[in-house]
């Protein structure tokens, strides 16, 4: 790791027995507080490491595939916290932690480094590529037209209304389908920097090329994606008794606490590339989290729950089917030009605050 700078050097040693100290007061049944905040602290910690190998790796590749393998990484301790929810009857849980994933990412993280970039860009107006944003959209609405189809099903009363699990096992394996038909072209596209395409005249920006060999790279991208699913694990097995002290709701718990500290790792590398100025990447980051975990994770999760104990299906609260379909709205509306002010980052970010507040109060 000759290419580390001697501050990153640090930030990985604090990180690593950040980790290796949540993991002591997991299985050591510390008080609940501070094995709740220990897990936080090396969650958000494993974050910045991916983010740190992701921007590496972008040197050698382009935004699309960077993106994609950094989602995937990223959303894995939201698969494992799903699963355990369910596997332990709750429901409440593991569908607000989608739920909430999906727009803490479209709202909450999209919104902030909107914020961040655009602040950074001349003219001070973030620019990227339109086609992500508006891919991103189309496979959301997908997903948000079964979800809403459901919902009138059920509020009606007619007779599709008892075949939930039937409708929901279809939808599932369509959006499957519709997913890889769309990722597979999506990645044979991508240019890696420094690459033009075709037809484009601008220059490609300079970047300063990797200072971590590709082995280094990748070894840090699993290493912190594993143990970002063991401190996951470690976060949820505290995260009940800390519901109970700080009095807070499941819903809130599932779509605030457990979105945000399970997405992490995209929170914090979004972020950072936006700062940098990357924002294709920063921008790929987001989009391909928001696409991955509607389109692939969700319905690869209701397919898996027919396994377990407890069946997730598509069928939502009317409140956050309302709060899935506006959202999906509003990301269009932002992100679906290729270009973005600071105010509709806050926007977005405003959007997620109100939802936030409401399950507070369920």
């Amino acid at each position: 790791m000759s290419g580390l700078r001697s501050f990153e050097r640090l930030a990985l040693s604090a990180i690593a027995v950040l980790a290796a100290l949540a993991g002591v007061a997991n299985y050591g049944a510390w008080a609940t507080i501070p094995r709740f905040l220990l897990a936080t602290l090396a969650l958000a910690g494993l974050a910045w490491v991916v983010s740190f190998a992701t921007e590496q790796l972008g040197e050698r590749f382009g935004p699309a595939v960077t993106g994609m393998l950094q989602s995937t990484l990223g959303n894995l301790p939201e698969l494992f916290v799903v699963i355990f929810a369910l596997q332990k009857g709750e429901l409440v849980v593991a569908q607000t932690a989608i739920v909430g994933s999906i727009l803490a990412n479209a709202l909450l993280v999209l919104g902030l480094v909107i914020v961040i970039g655009a602040r950074r860009a001349p003219g001070r107006l973030m620019t990227f590529s339109k086609r992500l944003p508006n891919d991103t959209s189309t496979l959301l609405q997908v997903t948000v037209f079964i979800i809403v189809i459901l919902a009138l099903s059920l509020s009606s009363h007619d007779p599709a209304s008892h075949h939930v699990k039937a409708i929901s096992a279809v939808g599932a394996v369509c959006l499957l389908l519709v997913y890889l038909s769309w990722v597979v072209p999506y990645l044979r596209s991508d240019q890696a920097p420094g690459v033009s395409p075709p037809g484009d005249d601008q220059p490609a920006p300079e970047h300063e090329g990797p200072r971590l060999s590709l082995g280094v790279t990748l070894g840090l991208l699993a290493v912190a994606g594993t143990a970002s699913a063991f401190v996951s694990d470690w976060f949820v097995n505290g995260l009940r008794p800390a519901i109970v002290e700080l009095h807070v709701s499941q819903a809130f718990a599932g779509l605030v606490i457990v979105a945000i500290a399970g997405n992490a790792v995209e929170n914090t590398a979004g972020l950072v590339l936006a700062w940098k100025g990357r924002s294709d990447l920063a921008i790929s980051v987001v989009k391909n989290s928001v696409a991955q975990i509607a389109a692939f994770l969700f319905p690869l999760l209701i397919l898996i729950s027919f396994l377990l104990s407890t069946t997730l299906t598509f069928a939502l609260a009317p409140v956050y089917t309302g709060a899935l379909a506006l959202g999906a709205l509003a990301l269009w509306q932002v992100s679906g030009d290729g270009e973005a002010a600071e105010f509709e980052g806050w926007a977005l970010v405003s959007l997620y605050v109100i939802l936030g507040a409401v399950t507070l109060y369920e």
